[in-house]
């Protein structure tokens, strides 16, 4: 009787081991899946033009390994804290706000560009010349941006200081009223902010920011390391589609405006003058344009020590993808 006993005891803990190994392999699989599901991707944004390559890799919807989840925020302070805690694996932010959350110790790493381009300067109809904008108001996004170095570059190139303005943060949503109303003298910002003050013929281009500075760097695409290291494989190919969303993006097309449409209210008028100014061909964050940048920062004192191209671009995916 004792050897059956023992046989059956035998059966019946290769059972258990079995069942506890298969166990521990899906379990391995859920963390990066959920229960045999694919990952799911939270990217954050705003409704902004910049954002444009987002909007149409959500809309590709052709994801082997990930499905893709957009976040909608309603300011940069908003967004940023939940990508500084983790709600988000990553987001279309200003690299500015970027960079000062790496200086602060958050793990971060930017792999390519929102855009090019498409940061103009839109004025009072009335002002003509930098030098009219001595003593006005002019509002910009926030501190920790592109469009306030573009600004202060703006000015020491026609001869004024940063302090000959009035600079104000305001919300790019406000902006285009503010002009209209005389609250402002003009902006810079993101667009199609510029574009609907120019559209009702509230504003005028005064400068693009290829005049004032070329190449410069705005939104980019930035991931949590811990997102890139954890799950390197989705991380790719959700660049890898990125990439070739901004391709489509360039394209400019009745197709390129219907899947913008569904993420930015905005009329085509303005979307067609917004495409005009901007281009998504050439996503890579490139060494000299980031240090360029970097420079700035330090120059009017709005960062002690930014991180450099090294500590803060990975290049690796979109090398890849491209």
């Amino acid at each position: 009787m004792k050897k059956p006993i023992r046989k059956l005891i035998l059966l019946m803990l290769v059972s258990v081991l079995t069942l506890a190994l298969t166990a521990c392999g899906s379990g391995s699989s859920q963390e990066s899946t959920g229960d045999g599901e694919k990952k799911t991707v939270k990217i954050g944004y705003l409704p902004i033009t910049h954002a444009v390559p987002l909007y149409i890799e959500k809309e590709m919807q052709e994801y082997e390994n990930f499905n893709l989840e957009l976040v909608k925020f309603g300011s940069w302070p908003e967004l940023m804290d939940a990508l500084n805690t983790g709600r988000i694996d990553g987001a279309s932010v200003l690299v500015t706000l970027a960079m000062k959350a790496k200086e602060q110790g958050i793990d971060l790493s930017a792999v390519a560009l929102g855009h090019r381009d498409g940061n103009v300067f839109v004025t009072a109809n009335d002002i003509n010349s930098a030098e009219d904008l001595k003593g006005k108001t002019f509002a910009i996004p926030h501190k920790f941006s592109t469009h306030n170095i573009l600004l202060y570059q703006m000015l020491k190139q026609n001869g004024l200081k940063y302090e000959d303005v009035k600079a104000v943060e305001m919300p790019p949503a406000e902006m285009p009223a503010a002009l209209s109303e005389g609250r402002i003298a003009g902006y810079v910002v993101a667009e199609p902010f510029g574009a609907i003050s120019v559209a009702i013929e509230k504003g005028k281009v005064l400068y693009q920011d290829q005049d004032v500075w070329k190449d410069s760097i705005d939104c980019t695409l930035v991931l949590r390391n811990d997102f890139i290291k954890k799950e390197n494989k989705v991380a790719q190919e959700f660049v890898n589609h990125y990439v070739k969303a901004g391709d489509l993006a360039e394209l400019k097309d009745e197709h390129t405006h219907e899947m913008s449409s569904k993420y930015m209210k905005v009329e085509k008028n303005v979307l067609d003058l917004s495409f005009q100014w901007i281009s998504y061909d050439d996503l890579k964050i490139k060494e000299a344009e980031f240090e360029e940048l970097r420079e700035n920062l330090i120059e009017m004192g709005l960062m002690e020590n930014p991180p450099t191209y090294s500590e803060f671009v990975d290049h690796s995916l979109i090398d890849k993808a491209m």
